[in-house]
């Protein structure tokens, strides 16, 4: 593992900060919903540090707007959840984030942990039966963040692809 650099540690504290700004108050948020753009500081941290970056960016994004600005009952699922598409976009992204790469990443993203995990989650969280809340997620969810994921990260890929690392300087 490299070394972090405490320019390294700005830019990723930025970006959880623009997490929270982008999931708390520039989404789409029901309490079986979320549609928003708080994935995309997590995939420039994968594209540019890697997995354990990204993934420590998505659960201190999820876990601090949770504590400071929160939508409903803080849940450590959720968390985890975001842990864990840090890893996926860190290891998809990081090295060649090829179109493949890109559309496995958001399938796996939006099919595993957005529409089976969370719907898990949220159904245990509020006590709700889980297949009925599964149908329900899957259109607005699954289908509409998977086509704005894709073209958004496809975007963001090409930019960082330019412009590099001085991308966040």
């Amino acid at each position: 593992m490299k070394k972090i650099t405490i320019h390294t540690l700005v830019q990723l504290a930025l970006l959880v900060a623009v997490e929270i700004v982008l999931s708390r108050f520039c989404s789409i948020n029901a309490w079986n919903t979320k549609i928003g753009f708080n994935f995309l500081p997590t995939a420039l941290a994968a594209i540019l540090y890697g997995p354990f970056c990204a993934a420590i960016v998505a659960a201190l994004g999820d876990f601090l707007g949770a504590v400071l600005f929160p939508i409903g009952p803080y849940f450590p699922g959720f968390t985890i959840t975001a842990f864990l598409t840090g890893l996926l976009f860190g290891v998809f992204l990081r090295k060649d984030p090829s179109i493949f790469r890109i559309c496995a990443c958001v399938a796996v993203k939006e099919l595993v942990l957005g529409l089976l995990l969370n719907t898990f989650w949220l159904s245990f969280l509020y006590k709700s039966p889980f297949f009925p809340l599964f149908l329900s997620r899957i259109f607005p969810q699954c289908v509409v963040l998977i086509v704005i994921e894709f073209l958004l990260l496809r975007v963001l890929v090409r930019t960082v692809r330019v412009h590099g690392r001085g991308l966040l300087t």
